[in-house]
């Protein structure tokens, strides 16, 4: 169970961070944004950990209080989520 839902949860935080990337490359080049909703879709979903990380490391989108605030919030909601699940049923 651990091992799927930190798969899951690996697997958007990495999107999660490339989004943030590439999304900051277009601002920077004026070119096609990735819509807002699209990447609070994929921190909800389980990219949160991966949306913080790719926001305070390439420094995109971290004067949106609700960026900063709510990617902070579904990070520690979902790294609480692995280690309740760590605990309950272990490395299964």
């Amino acid at each position: 169970m651990f091992l799927i839902v930190s798969a899951y949860l690996a697997i958007l935080s990495i999107m999660a961070v490339a989004m943030m990337k590439i999304d900051k490359r277009q601002a920077q080049q004026r070119g096609q944004r990735i819509p807002e909703k699209n990447l609070w879709r994929v921190a909800l979903f389980g990219g949160g950990i991966g949306a913080y990380i790719g926001m305070m490391a390439f420094r995109h989108k971290t004067k949106h209080t609700n960026f900063r605030i709510g990617f902070l919030v579904l990070a520690m909601l979902q790294a609480a989520l692995l280690v309740w699940i760590y605990t309950e049923f272990g490395l299964q």
